[in-house]
C-alpha cells in the first residue's frame, strides 16, 4: 500500500513500486502489466492514479501501452557497472553495450564547496575545476556527473575531457597514468530538475548517487565527483579488493 501522507504523490509512489517490481522480475511470465483495475485494487487508489502511474514509466521508455491488449513491459535488462578500486566508466561497461559516449555539459573554475575541499584536502577557498557530464550507452543517457579537480594542477581538464571524451586520458595528458577510488559512498533519490532532463527520466525516477574520491597513485586526492545514475538503467555493484578474499602474497 501507498503513504497518503508522505508528502510524495500517490502516481510517484506507485510508479516506484511498479519500476523496482519490474526490475525484480515480477512479471517477467507474462511480459505484460496486470489490468489497471488489479494496480488500483493493490495499491487501494482509482484507477486515474494507477493510470498516471503507467504513463510516467511509458516516458520513460519502461513499458508502452497498446490498445485492445494492455500495457506490456519493454525489456531493458540494466547494465551492470561495478564499483571497484579501479573504477572507469568504459571499462566497467565491458562488452555489456557497442557505443560509450562521454558528453561534456560544461567546465567552470570556482571556490571549492566546502564538502570537495575537505574531501580533496584542500584548504578552504581552493579553486577546482567543475566539470558536468552525461555518459552514454548505445545512445541511451546512462549517468549524468559533478566533477571537481584542483584547478592548479587541473586547469586544462574540460578542454581535454571534450577533445577525448574520457577522464582517464584527460589525466593521462597531463600527468596522471593511473589512479584509484579511495572511497565511494552510493545512496538513492528522486530525480529532479537537470538530471531528470539530461537523463531523459519523468517526475518521479529514481536515481542512485555514487559519490567518490579519486587519487593518484602517490595518495594525492585528485578527483571529487557525484554521479547519478538512471536505477532503472543500472545496476551498481561494489566488487571487492582483489586481495581481501585471497590475501596477499609475498
Amino acid at each position: 500500500m501507498v503513504e497518503r501522507q508522505s508528502g510524495v504523490a500517490l502516481w510517484r509512489q506507485i510508479a516506484d513500486r511498479m519500476r523496482l517490481a519490474i526490475n525484480n522480475g515480477d512479471f517477467d511470465e507474462t511480459n505484460m502489466m496486470p489490468p489497471e483495475v488489479v494496480l488500483a485494487s493493490r495499491f487501494g487508489v482509482n484507477r486515474h492514479t494507477v493510470r498516471s502511474a503507467l504513463a510516467a514509466l511509458a516516458e520513460e521508455g519502461i513499458v508502452r501501452p497498446i490498445q485492445g491488449i494492455g500495457t506490456r513491459i519493454e525489456r531493458r535488462d540494466r547494465l551492470r557497472f561495478p564499483i571497484s578500486r579501479r573504477t572507469r566508466f568504459s571499462q566497467g561497461l565491458g562488452n555489456q553495450t557497442r557505443d560509450i559516449e562521454g558528453r561534456l555539459l560544461e567546465a567552470i573554475t570556482e571556490v571549492a564547496p566546502a564538502v570537495v575541499a575537505e574531501a580533496l584536502g584542500l584548504p578552504a577557498g581552493t579553486l577546482c575545476v567543475r566539470m558536468e557530464t552525461v555518459n552514454s550507452a548505445d545512445k541511451r543517457p546512462i549517468s549524468r556527473g559533478t566533477h571537481y579537480f584542483p584547478a592548479d594542477r587541473f586547469a586544462e581538464i574540460g578542454g581535454i575531457y571534450e577533445r577525448t571524451r574520457s577522464v582517464t586520458a584527460a589525466f593521462r595528458e597531463l600527468g596522471v597514468p593511473d589512479y584509484v577510488r579511495r572511497s565511494t559512498e552510493i545512496s538513492a533519490i528522486h530525480a529532479e530538475g537537470d538530471d531528470m532532463r539530461h537523463l531523459k527520466l519523468s517526475p518521479g525516477a529514481i536515481i542512485l548517487v555514487a559519490t567518490a574520491v579519486n587519487t593518484d597513485l602517490d595518495g594525492t586526492p585528485i578527483q571529487f565527483s557525484r554521479t547519478r545514475f538512471a536505477a532503472d538503467r543500472v545496476k551498481l555493484t561494489v566488487e571487492p579488493e582483489p586481495d581481501a578474499t585471497s590475501g596477499s602474497k609475498g
